[in-house]
């Protein structure tokens, strides 16, 4: 078993309190369909920034989230987050393995 980050790209936030928890109940049951392969369910980020090589500063990424997932293999992962629902809402997901060190 590894360890796999999602991380959460685009996707919009709901409109109305209504729509906000149907948002919020089907990213919990998701999660629960998920069970014990949820090491940590992760959090929305918020404003960010980009430091390049030369130390400069400048806008952030397009990053609006993450959470980690262990699974047996990139596969395994990558079907664990095809029931996201950051989809419904025109987002992406990217899985990557936690590479032991």
């Amino acid at each position: 078993m590894a360890n796999f980050l999602l991380a959460y790209k685009g996707g919009g936030m709901a409109a109305t309190e209504e729509e906000q928890a149907a948002a919020m109940e089907a990213w919990g049951s998701w999660f629960g369909s998920l069970g014990g392969a949820v090491v940590e369910a992760g959090a929305p980020f918020g404003g960010s920034a980009t430091i390049g090589s030369d130390k400069s500063v400048g806008n952030g990424g397009t990053l609006t989230g993450y959470s980690v997932l262990t699974a047996d293999s990139l596969d395994g992962a990558v079907g664990l987050a095809q029931g996201c629902p950051i989809f419904a809402s025109g987002g992406s997901v990217e899985v990557y393995e936690a590479v032991e060190m």
